[in-house]
Order: structure tokens, then sequence, then C-alpha cells
């Protein structure tokens, strides 16, 4: 890191007890740092992007081990930039200016040291996302994937366009009614991003295998369908599936009030260990359910958007915390804030010891499930 600065909206502040005249706790948005000598304070307000790391360490104007250790762990922080970090190349003129608000976003939320939010944005458009079901969730979601940069989208949906739909489905008018979902909202996405590569197909998965085809040159998968229910339905074929493959994907819905999205990717517990961990210490008939009936344009577009957001943060890896929990919201209650994440289990035929060393050795996977 050549130039050092602090991330704009990362400025720190300070809190200086009365009874000590120099140091204290500095503070920012997402770290506290002790200071009892004011030294950490010193060096941050000096590292503004016009010094170098030599530089700073000459100002600071104290011992130079002490200088370099705490210009160290600064500077291994996610919330300091260089200054001269250049953008991607890979990125036209016109790209920069129509995601100059996603970049903003990304640069304040990645907590990667060196990483910039241009890096966030290059990886969206080298991305290739399946998007399964085009309902309430997947219409908002479809539409967030496309709007936020996504390289590629393939939507799958079998149903055609009807009234009942417009309630709360972002892509369709009047006009459609009566036509295939995945057409008209391939024509949708294609008028927010032309530069996206959208494709679709009118079709309905019926099982595992079918599904597992349908990821071959995928990087994740927005699942929003919901059918089959059951403990073999579609999130268990879609777990196994994205397992076998080694991508990210994310599900959820509605049930009533109830908004709830759950993202997975590799090296997080799967969605049957999230199961497993759950129906432990619920009745036993309380089963999850991640959605169902009733429903109204906010909690079909807060679960979309909730599962793009997911995916989003899977492919970026920007302001995404370890994948393998279900997140969301309850819109009549709104103090019951939900997250839910649960280990690994030893014997899962995916997350498990034996997983692991099948995968090593190149052997069949998936015994256990």
């Amino acid at each position: 890191m050549r130039y050092p600065r602090v991330k704009h909206g990362h400025q720190p502040f300070r809190v200086t007890p009365e009874t000590v005249r120099i140091g204290g706790e500095i503070y920012g948005l997402a770290a506290e740092i002790p200071d009892p000598d004011g030294l950490v304070w010193r060096i941050l307000r000096l590292m503004d992007g016009t010094r170098t790391v030599e530089q700073l360490t000459t100002a600071a104007a104290a011992p130079r081990p002490r200088v370099e250790a705490v210009l160290k762990a600064l500077l291994s922080s996610p919330y300091v930039e260089d200054a001269e970090a250049p953008i991607p190349a890979e990125l036209t003129g016109p790209e920069l200016r129509r995601y100059s608000r996603n970049h903003a976003y990304f640069h304040f939320v990645e907590r990667r040291p060196g990483r910039t939010g241009w890096d966030a944005q290059l990886r969206l458009r080298d991305s290739a996302v399946l998007v399964v079901g085009l309902g309430g969730t997947g219409s908002h979601a479809a539409w967030a994937l496309a709007a936020a940069g996504v390289g590629r989208l393939h939507l799958v949906d079998a149903d055609l366009v009807e009234p009942s739909n417009l309630t709360r489905q972002v892509l369709y008018d009047e006009a459609d009614v009566g036509r295939p979902k995945a057409e008209a909202a391939r024509s949708r996405l294609r008028a927010v991003n032309g530069a996206a590569e959208i494709t679709a197909e009118r079709r309905r998965v019926e099982s595992r295998s079918a599904l597992a085809a349908l990821l071959t040159g995928f990087d994740a998968l927005a699942l929003c369908a919901d059918e089959p229910r059951g403990p073999d339905g579609i999130r268990v074929w879609a777990s196994r599936a994205c397992a076998r493959a080694g991508i990210a994907w994310a599900g959820g819905g509605y049930h009533g009030p109830l908004v709830t999205v759950g993202v997975f990717a590799p090296g997080g517990p799967c969605y049957e260990c999230l199961q497993a961990g759950e129906a432990a210490r619920r009745p036993h008939d309380h089963p999850i359910d991640l959605g169902g009936g009733g429903v109204v344009a906010t909690s079909a577009g807060l679960s979309g958007q909730l599962l793009a957001h997911g995916v989003i943060s899977v492919l970026t890896g920007a302001g995404a915390g370890p994948p393998g929990y279900v997140t969301g919201v309850n819109l009549i209650a709104p103090d019951h804030n939900v997250h839910v994440r649960h280990p690994k289990r030893t014997e899962c035929g995916f997350c498990g010891e034996s997983y692991l060393a099948r995968s090593s050795d190149g052997s069949e996977d998936g015994i256990g499930h």
C-alpha cells in the first residue's frame, strides 16, 4: 500500500476519559481501538492519503518499532485503503458511470484488506447466475441481480402470467397476462440492463438430476421456487446439487408476514445441517418452512431483494458473513429479527469429515444424506 488513508465512511473519532489527557478509545463505524498513549490517533490523523508509509513512520514522531507495529495493524484492517488504488482496466467508462453507486456501497462494506469496491463490481460482471422460479420472490431477485450488474442470468419458470401475479411480481404488467413468465421476464430485464446476457426457458424443474444439469456453467443459484416441498423437496435438491457442483446458492420466500432467506456456499454448513439443527430445537409438529401462502407486494419484494443480496454477497465476498444461515424479518413483529446458523454435522454427507476425505481422493460424494 503506497499512500494509505482511512476509507470514506469509516473516519475515526476519539472518546477521551476526563482523567486521561491524551489517550482514550478510538471509534469508527465498525471498530474500537484502545489508545492509551495517543499514538494511534496521531497516526490516523496523518493517514490522509498524501503520505507514504515511510513518511507516516517519520511524521508520527515516536519510537520506530512502536509506530511500525501500529501501522502494520492498521494497514491489515479493512478500513484503510490506498489512495492510488487503480480502477480495474476491464471496466469501461459507461460501466464506471452506471455502477458508481454500487462501487460506493461495495467500497463501504468490503472487509478484505487491499480490495476496492470496483473489484466486487468486476466479479459481478464476470459471474453467471441461474434463477429458478420467477414469481413473487424470483421476479424481484432477478431484477436486483440484473440491475446490480451480474453478467449472465438464465431464467427458468414453467408458468404463464396471471392477473393474480400482478399484485407482487414486479417484472410483469397487464399486457403480459397469458404470456410465459420466462419470456416476459427476459424482455423486461434486457431493458433494465442491455449489457447483461439474459436467457430464459419455459421449464418446470421436476427432479434433482434436472436441477443439477441446469447448474453447469453457473457460479450461483437463486432458488425462488418452493415446489416440490417436503423432506426431499427442491431445497434439498439444491443443497445437494450445489454441494456437488461447488457453487453457492440462496433460497427463501414468505410465509404470511415472515420473510426468510437462506444463503449457502462451499465451506459453510449445508441446508440439511441447518434443517437438522433447527429440528433438534423445535417441536416435531413445527417443521422449518422458508415459504408459503399469504403475500403482499412488500413481503414478496423483501424476500426477493434479500435473496439477491445473499447471492451478491457470496459472489463478491464483500460484506458477506459466513455462509450457511437463514435470515429474515417478521413484518408484524418488527423486533423479531431472524438469524439462524447451526454447525456442520460430522455425519453429514457433504459437510462432514467423511465427505472431505472422499472429495480429496476423488471418490463418490454425497453418501449419508
